[in-house]
């Protein structure tokens, strides 16, 4: 791992849409002792080993893990899933300790340069503050992307603004999706202007059009991540949620950032294809208000990894992403234990774009 003076996108580098080709998918396991699922952690354990089973089918995956016993309750659930046989082959375990298991947000950001040579790859090490300091201690999770880079032996892009990867949603032709009641919120970036936080992902992530939606879903705790909004599907395409119920929070600000991504324009000024998603009934546990939503699906090599609730609206949004992605299969994954910790497939997944790097 080399530490980088430079911006990434001074070298040529870029962060390549989700549906490009992967090499592996990393995942961060949660942990009995977490605080993201009280009084369910043998659920959620058994929702990232059946995560690891399918995407172990299309493409390798990491996970990490936080201390040898950790790493056995790994196992265990692995074998219960049937998939301990690719432990070592397909599934490759690793001791980077993270508080909680949420590695879209505290993992790598990938990014990739083109050259006559072939494709380099490199991380981004953004900061990380667990969502405004909402939830320390968090400086193990922070440290991951380090771990990553060393591993692997890439070059390392630090910067100490502090963003998440369920905040920004690219589609590798220059365009990036984000918003204002995330990363404007003072408690990640106070003393950046609007301005100067365009200019860092301009500077880390090679794009050049920022396109801002407002606020997020009911029941976010992340200020309102994008991923859980709306989402490129392809370079022209966003696949946006809408909630029909007038009397639902929800309804207005969907509709709003609906309206605003009507609005937006590509690099050579023409429109996005505007795809709409449902939004799935109210989701209640213990009294709270749950962030479901089918806009945190996971592109894979050949599969999308799509949350359902057990709702009459699953069969709707798993056809409409089914239209949209017609050479990958489509696996509803069932999220109901998922969002108690106030997160689904998107949320615990992050990749690793296919280049020729070293093995490990």
């Amino acid at each position: 791992m080399q530490t980088e003076s430079q911006k990434p996108a001074e070298l040529g580098y870029r962060m390549p849409a989700e549906w490009e080709p992967h090499e592996a998918t990393w995942l961060t396991w949660p942990r009995p002792e977490g605080i993201s699922f009280p009084g369910a952690f043998e659920e959620a354990s058994a929702v990232w080993a059946r995560l690891a089973s399918v995407l172990s089918d299309f493409e390798a995956v990491h996970i990490n893990f936080f201390d040898p016993a950790h790493e056995e309750v790994i196992r265990k659930a692995l074998e219960k899933s049937g998939a301990a046989d690719r432990v070592g082959k397909k599934i490759h375990l690793h001791n980077f300790p993270a508080y909680e298991p949420w590695v879209r947000d505290h993992g790598p950001i990938f990014v990739v340069r083109d050259t006559p040579q072939g494709r380099d790859l490199a991380v981004v090490d953004w900061g990380y503050n667990a969502w405004g300091g909402k939830y320390p201690p968090h400086d193990l999770d922070d440290a991951v992307p380090r771990h990553v880079a060393g591993l692997l032996g890439l070059p390392l892009f630090p910067s100490a603004t502090v963003m998440e990867g369920g905040s920004l949603d690219v589609n590798g032709r220059g365009d990036l999706l984000t918003t204002t009641s995330c990363l404007l919120n003072p408690n990640r970036n106070p003393h950046l202007s609007r301005e100067q936080i365009e200019q860092e992902l301009r500077d880390y992530l090679g794009v050049e059009r920022i396109h801002w939606l407002g606020e997020g879903i009911a029941g976010d705790d992340t200020d309102g991540h994008v991923d859980d909004i709306s989402r490129f599907t392809s370079h022209d395409t966003i696949a946006t949620v809408i909630e029909d119920d007038p009397a639902d929070p929800n309804y207005a600000p969907l509709m709003e950032n609906y309206e605003r991504l009507l609005g937006l324009r590509d690099g050579a000024g023409r429109p996005f294809r505007v795809v709409t998603l449902p939004m799935p009934p109210r989701i209640e546990r213990e009294g709270q208000r749950l962030p479901a939503s089918y806009a945190n699906f996971y592109i894979a090599n050949g599969v999308v990894i799509v949350p359902v609730f057990q709702e009459s609206s699953d069969r709707e949004a798993l056809a409409t992403l089914g239209e949209l992605f017609p050479g990958r299969k489509i696996y509803a994954l069932d999220a109901r234990d998922l969002i108690w910790g106030l997160g689904a497939a998107h949320c615990i997944t992050q990749q690793q774009p296919a280049v020729k790097i070293a093995r490990y």
